[in-house]
């Protein structure tokens, strides 16, 4: 084979196979979530398809002739690629959770042949150029290197370009046909001098399959699997869902409505605690709800909203009403870290977490360095507030306590009693400041709204909190502290 289509294949081959692996965190999201886990389940999947797939592909090469071998290799490859998304449709609303079983189960179905069988092509191709034991170091040392800069363009290209500018289906029912295709060439070429027409066949079902396969968004962002749920109940209600989870109500007709308790709480508390006048920093955008219902009714405020997506900004725009006046709110596209971080001495009155990665706030936004970027973003008599969701034991609430009090002098958790007792889970707000708040009124202001909530804080917050860790940019293993209930039990996380 000319050592330049020798190198082409394994370098084509290593690079699809890293394309599905970054893929596969967008296709995996809906149903176990876009977690630390779900990205080791994934690479631990792969890895093992590879180092398999690269063990037999050697055993048969050496067994088989190698040539013939090679055409049906990646024509296989491509099929199994063509199949990963109506596999992981059949078998992702069955098992929805975010249970390590669930994650490694689902990566294994969908990932693990596709990545097994095209990591077979390197030892094929290496044994078809060896000629003479004379130069396998050389053969063997330039394929590895190939292989290896292909999966580097792959992952690259995907992460970079290819998932911004294309939805998961399209990128993947390319890369199985063009492995088809230039599997059925080397076929031809190195094998029979025939057409694979079996094989064609199988390759276009696969297609077909993969074409109707259902996928659960109807917006696919470099971030998240987006859909709109109207509510049967309130025509003009609109419920945001982000992968598997509720992230946002909003009431196309009313900016006023406030359908989650959380939010309702989150008001209550900037109406107690801050000026009609507020600068408040919105660390995510989701839906705009908040903002939107803030600059109807506090005409006087003003807001900045930092969106890490820009797909759900233009999704708020185009589909959720969401159209402010420019002087009263300003949307920022940005990392809400890096934000907070050039945010220093700004003076905010108020700072609003509700930012979510799945359904935990992102680590790097939970840590202590953190948080004095956002203390160091407020004036001295600001108030930082977030949405956070957990479920007994509450690891992750607790320690997100504790990292909070490591900072801020005054720190409360407010949610209903049942969930402070660690009975159920849900949503609770924390909120921070470096003076007293008035937790008095902001519950009673909830409870007029019928949502009675209660407010853990002082003494009782310190018992409560325990011996919870806290997180630092060194430590903040916020997936592994988060209880999550499976998906397919759960009506909404926001109730």
């Amino acid at each position: 084979m000319p050592s330049l289509l020798a190198g082409l294949l394994v370098f084509a081959t290593s690079a699809a196979v890293l394309v599905l692996e970054i893929l596969a965190g967008r296709i995996l999201a809906p149903y176990v979530g876009d977690t630390l886990q779900t990205y080791t389940g994934i690479i631990g999947t792969v890895l093992a398809g590879i180092a398999v797939g690269t063990w037999l592909g050697g055993k048969l090469a050496d067994r088989y002739e190698p040539r013939l071998l090679l055409g049906p290799t990646i024509v296989l490859g491509g099929i199994l690629a063509l199949l990963v998304l109506p596999i992981v449709a059949l078998f992702g609303p069955a098992l929805a959770g975010r249970d390590v079983a669930a994650i490694v189960f689902l990566s294994f179905v969908g990932f693990f042949a596709p990545a097994a069988v095209l990591s077979a092509v390197t030892p094929t191709v290496i044994k078809i150029q060896l000629a003479s034991l004379d130069e396998t170091g050389r053969v063997v040392g330039r394929l590895s290197a190939l292989g290896t800069a292909g999966a580097i363009v792959g992952t690259f290209a995907t992460g970079f370009v290819l998932i911004a500018a294309f939805p998961t289906r399209p990128i993947v029912l390319g890369i199985g046909a063009a492995l088809v295709g230039g599997g059925a060439v080397a076929w031809w070429a190195f094998g029979a001098r025939r057409v694979p027409v079996p094989a064609l066949v199988a390759a276009l079902a696969a297609a077909t399959l993969g074409a109707v396969a259902p996928v659960p968004c109807e917006l696919e962002s470099a971030y998240y699997c987006a859909q709109l749920v109207a509510d049967p109940e309130r025509d003009s209600g609109r419920t945001l869902v982000l992968d598997a989870l509720q992230h946002s109500y909003v009431d196309l007709d009313d900016p006023t409505h406030l359908e989650f308790a959380y939010t309702v709480v989150l008001d209550e508390l900037l109406a107690t605690e801050s000026p009609d006048d507020a600068d408040v920093l919105h660390l995510g955008g989701g839906g705009f709800t908040l903002p939107r219902h803030l600059a109807a009714t506090r005409p006087d405020s003003t807001h900045v909203v930092v969106e890490v997506d820009p797909a759900l900004v233009d999704l708020a725009r185009d589909e959720l009403g969401f159209d402010p006046d420019p002087e009263q709110v300003t949307v920022v596209v940005e990392d809400a870290r890096l934000e907070v971080a050039e945010r220093a001495g700004d003076a905010h009155a108020a700072v609003i977490g509700d930012a979510f990665g799945g359904l935990a706030v992102p680590w790097h936004l939970t840590t202590v360095e953190f948080l004095a970027d956002v203390r160091a973003a407020m004036d001295p008599g600001g108030v930082y507030a977030l949405n956070m969701i957990d479920h007994p034991p509450l690891d992750f609430a607790r320690a997100h306590a504790a990292t909070l009090a490591a900072v801020f002098d005054h720190v409360a958790v407010l949610a209903p009693a049942e969930r402070l007792a660690g009975e159920v889970g849900g949503n609770y707000v924390l909120a921070a400041a470096d003076r007293p708040l008035d937790f008095d009124g902001i519950l009673d202001g909830a409870r007029e709204r019928d949502v009675a909530w209660e407010a853990t804080v002082g003494e009782d917050l310190a018992d409560w909190v325990g011996d919870a860790p806290v997180l630092t940019d060194d430590y903040a293993p916020v997936d592994q502290l988060l209880t999550v209930q499976p998906v397919r039990e759960r009506v909404s996380p926001f109730d």
